[in-house]
Order: C-alpha cells, then sequence, then structure tokens
C-alpha cells in the first residue's frame, strides 16, 4: 500500500495525541498503543516499541482488520484488540490504550470482580448515549494474557452481548477506550481516567 496524504495527516493527528497522553502520565516508556480507522478495511496504528511521548508520522503502520501489515514495519502485539473493535463497530473510529496508574492498580484490586460499576457519576455523560448521571456503566476487566488472539475472541464476544460498553481494562495492564473520532475517544479516555481515579481514591479512603 502507498501511504497517502489521509494516512499521514492521520499519523500526525495521532502522534500529537500521544505526545497529551504522555504528558498526562498515561503512556511511560513505549507502554500504550493507538489507531485510526483509515477505510473499511484498513487501519493506522503505532509501530511496535515506539516511545509514544515522541512519535513522528513515520512511527505508524497500516494493517487489514486481520492485523496483518499492509506497510512496511512491525505492528504492535496487540493489534488485534484494536482491528477487533474496527471489525466489530462500523462507527469507531479511533482506538486508545493507555498504561495510567489508575487503570493498572484498580484492574489488579478489583480483578476478583470482573468489572468496575461506575456509579452516579456526572461524567458518565461523556459517553454517547448517556444523559444523566442516574445510572451505572460496567467496565470490565480481562486477565492479562500473551494470547492476543484469545483475548481479542473474548473480549469481542463480550461486546457482542454489551455493545453499549465505552472500554475495558486489562488486569495488571491498563485501558482500552474507543470512539467515532479521535476527539470523541480522547473525550471518552480523559472521562474514564477522571472516574477510575476517583474510585481508586474511594478505595483507599475506606479501606
Amino acid at each position: 500500500m502507498k501511504k497517502t496524504k489521509t494516512f499521514y495527516d492521520k499519523a500526525i493527528a495521532l502522534a500529537a495525541a500521544g505526545s497529551e497522553l504522555y504528558d498526562r502520565g498515561w503512556v511511560p516508556a513505549t507502554s500504550g498503543n493507538f489507531s485510526l480507522r483509515l477505510d473499511d478495511e484498513l487501519a493506522l496504528l503505532t509501530a511496535s516499541g515506539k516511545h509514544k511521548g515522541r512519535l513522528a508520522p513515520t512511527d505508524f503502520i497500516a494493517v487489514d482488520f486481520d492485523g496483518r501489515p499492509v506497510t512496511d514495519g512491525k505492528p504492535s502485539a496487540e493489534t488485534l484488540l484494536h482491528t477487533q473493535l474496527y471489525k466489530r463497530f462500523p462507527t469507531v473510529g479511533a482506538v486508545l490504550h493507555c498504561h495510567s496508574t489508575n487503570a493498572t492498580l484498580l484492574s489488579r484490586l478489583l480483578a476478583d470482580s470482573g468489572a468496575i460499576q461506575l456509579t452516579d457519576y456526572e461524567l458518565l455523560k461523556a459517553f454517547d448515549g448517556i444523559d444523566t448521571h442516574a445510572g451505572s456503566v460496567a467496565i470490565p476487566i480481562f486477565d492479562n494474557t500473551q494470547d492476543i488472539a484469545a483475548l481479542a475472541n473474548e473480549v469481542d464476544q463480550y461486546l457482542l452481548e454489551h455493545p453499549e460498553c465505552p472500554g475495558y481494562l486489562i488486569r495488571g495492564h491498563g485501558l482500552y477506550c474507543w470512539g467515532q473520532c479521535l476527539d470523541t475517544c480522547m473525550r471518552n479516555l480523559e472521562a474514564l481516567e477522571f472516574m477510575l481515579h476517583c474510585e481508586l481514591e474511594m478505595h483507599r479512603l475506606t479501606r
């Protein structure tokens, strides 16, 4: 595949997002990965092992929805966790995966519960389709594994039954969230991180 202007425009946008997320402390070292939908068959994804605070347009590759690269470069080991979302939801245009302290600690502390219930938060209204704080959103926690294909299938089965889910955690690992575009995805991520921080503080203060 030839890298088009659209490829580079999206790469520049994701690089800028990566710099912001690194400054927030949500993608330390080379952790995390980001992607944007290119079309109905391809996505733009961060290449493996890149520092997310210093991304250049050349640090991205295009992959098909089966995770196969169609431009030069080594795709992230977690590519299928991105492309599975583009397959499942035609409206998803962006996926962000971060390794914040909040997400990492809570996914370990509450792993046995299987999910974190975000209840009665005003910021629940950041998610599309929610117009009141008076409700609860479940953020599932999946066990960490190096078998990414199996994990992608497990996540996909969950989302088949819970299509309203705005994100998920991997135990001891981090948070995945998505949105119709990069701006929406960044908004969802910021809302999730705020509520996860609140949950972690509540856990600490009530022990």
